[in-house]
């Protein structure tokens, strides 16, 4: 890829559209933000880093197919859903974007799905990310899908905790949760931009660290120096039975391998929480 290649980003004021932007922007690449109001703050400050700001709409098939004109790649990730509207209007958005990616003859569409979309899993944010890999498989774009798994930025809830930090959570403690950062996410869309030979083609779940929340209560601990402690909770949402019976399965090692500046929960929580320590 050379530095002129221009990706329209989605989702560009969201933890990893936003990443995604200032990754691709910091390695001099060329930025096109898809955004509603190009007037709100987080709009304005992708405009502040560099991004080219169109406004458009998931819901709007002309706008994305205006948005995606002379465009070498696009990123595609859709709001997070959970009730059955919502998660309808997911899977309407991720199609319009790969359908958009075609007429238009984007060169490589880079899809963040979800680790364990392709098993089955009956947990509706998953399925509905199942359902999008299968259309654009069915479309046979030049596509590259990435499975992120649970991402650490979740656990910054708990980051302002006084006296006594509490992760109170439906899961075994002795059971193990892979994580990885937005920040690597973007990471691996560069990378797939970059060397399309290596990752055209490819599902590939990511992940960078892989810790129990009795551990993660002992990183934040660390970090902080605030008593934190993990209390289980019953586990009782079929997403957090999954997590408990089988989980992801993102082999970490082969990509540290590819991507070998990862981040570790530790790292993560550092850097984000550095500034409000100095």
């Amino acid at each position: 890829m050379t530095d002129a290649f221009t990706v329209l980003v989605t989702g560009a004021t969201g933890n990893q559209g936003g990443a995604t932007a200032r990754a691709l922007l910091a390695r001099g690449r060329t930025v096109r933000a898809l955004v509603r109001d190009p007037d709100k703050p987080a709009a304005l400050a992708l405009r502040k880093w560099g991004a080219e700001l169109v406004r458009g709409d998931l819901n709007d098939a002309g706008s994305l197919r205006a948005a995606m004109a002379g465009v070498d790649g696009v990123f595609s990730v859709q709001p997070l859903a959970y009730e059955p509207e919502t998660l309808a209007t997911e899977v309407r958005q991720g199609k319009a974007v790969a359908d958009a990616a075609r007429e238009t003859g984007v060169a490589h569409l880079v899809y963040s799905s979800v680790g364990g979309a392709e098993r089955r899993t009956g947990i509706g944010h998953f399925e509905t990310k199942a359902e999008i890999e299968r259309h654009i498989l069915a479309l046979g774009l030049p596509a590259t899908i990435l499975r992120p798994v649970f991402f650490m930025d979740n656990l910054l809830h708990y980051a302002d905790a006084q006296g006594e930090r509490v992760l109170e959570l439906p899961v075994r403690p002795e059971r193990p949760m892979q994580m990885i950062a937005s920040e690597d996410v973007a990471r691996f869309v560069d990378a797939a931009f970059t060397d399309p030979d290596r990752y055209l083609g490819r599902q590939l779940e990511i992940a960078g660290d892989e810790l129990t929340f009795t551990e993660v209560a002992q990183v934040y601990e660390r970090v902080t120096g605030t008593p934190t402690r993990l209390a289980p909770l019953p586990i009782e949402e079929r997403m957090f039975a999954w997590f408990a019976e089988e989980g992801y399965r993102a082999d970490i090692p082969s990509l540290r391998a590819l991507r070998p500046d990862m981040l570790t929960f530790e790292e993560f929580l550092r850097a984000r929480l550095a500034p409000a320590r100095d």
